[in-house]
């Protein structure tokens, strides 16, 4: 018995293949009938038999020409195994019920410019793919993001900075560039050479808040110019940044993303800075040590399409 303690139940009985094998016979009465509602050779179902004789140490099925009947150790364990198959059923119900529940729902949250530039598409997407699956959506500078996947707010979030908090793993979607816009009448419009990397730390610009991603890049590819003045404005989202430069208030520093329309009209005009690192990776993000699931896993797959 101490013995017996001391290998694994999953050693000592049968697996749930087995057991619904022998109650399938004990029904039909035949160990060839039996392989056919199963889906399996008669042979196999044989050695299977046989396998889980010799594990018990028992004979459960008499085979006769006229076809297989259980000994009386086979119908006691019979009786067992039905109590077995039917907590397997509820359990695997059970189970079908949690991913439905975790299926029926989606909570992302994005960082502004991959809010309004790049999920639309994949969530009308992935719509197609699960129309029962509500999804809500919240919008937030990186940093806001990035609390909301560590506290489990968020099934999975979607970032724009250059490094991903501890306690998230990620996968990179896209790449991206900042790029410096002024308005038409603006002296930089006619700078066909741009603006120095200095030149541009020292001016008073209309940027993102302090804890987005694009003010994080922005930070770090200047640092080495004396770092960021104060800006002239600083303001919470991408459209508010863009209309404040549109209407010739000073340069605003963007991504290339939420320019397209404006710098395609001549709404805007962009400046080069040579030298200056203002590319970045667009990433998704989900807590470290889990994987996305279910709707969340179909749109981070959705997104590398």
């Amino acid at each position: 018995m101490g013995n017996e303690e001391t290998v694994p139940l999953a050693h000592r009985v049968p697996d749930l293949g087995a057991l619904e094998l022998l109650l399938t016979v004990a029904r039909v009465g035949s160990l060839s009938g039996a392989a056919r509602r199963l889906g399996i050779t008669q042979p196999a179902a044989s050695s299977r038999i046989r396998a889980m004789e010799t594990r018990l140490g028992v004979a459960l099925v008499d085979r006769s020409p006229r076809g297989s009947t259980l000994t009386a150790e086979g119908a006691l364990v019979t009786d067992w195994a039905r109590r077995v198959v039917e907590a397997a059923e509820a359990f695997d119900a059970g189970a079908q019920a949690l991913r439905g529940r975790r299926d029926s729902r989606l909570r992302v949250a994005a960082s502004m410019t991959i809010a309004e530039y790049l999920l639309p598409g994949w969530l009308i997407a992935l719509r197609g793919e699960r129309p029962g699956t509500a999804v809500s959506l919240h919008a937030g500078n990186s940093a806001d993001v990035a609390q909301r996947v560590l506290a489990h707010e968020a099934d999975l979030g979607f970032v724009e900075g250059l490094t991903v908090p501890d306690g998230l793993d990620s996968a990179v979607i896209a790449q991206d560039r900042l790029v410096v816009a002024v308005a038409p009448t603006h002296p930089w419009a006619r700078r066909s050479k741009g603006v120095e990397p200095a030149e541009l730390a020292a001016a008073p610009l209309i940027l993102r808040e302090r804890g987005s991603g694009t003010r994080q890049v922005l930070d770090a590819a200047l640092a080495g110019s004396g770092g960021l003045a104060q800006p002239l404005l600083e303001l919470a989202s991408t459209t508010a940044v863009k209309a404040a430069a549109l209407s010739g208030a000073g340069p605003c520093v963007l991504s290339e993303l939420a320019l397209v329309e404006e710098l395609a009209a001549r709404r805007l005009v962009s400046v080069p800075v040579p030298g200056a690192a203002l590319a970045r990776a667009l990433r998704a993000v989900w807590p470290t040590g889990t994987r996305p699931a279910g709707p969340a896993r179909d749109l981070l797959s959705l997104t590398r399409r």
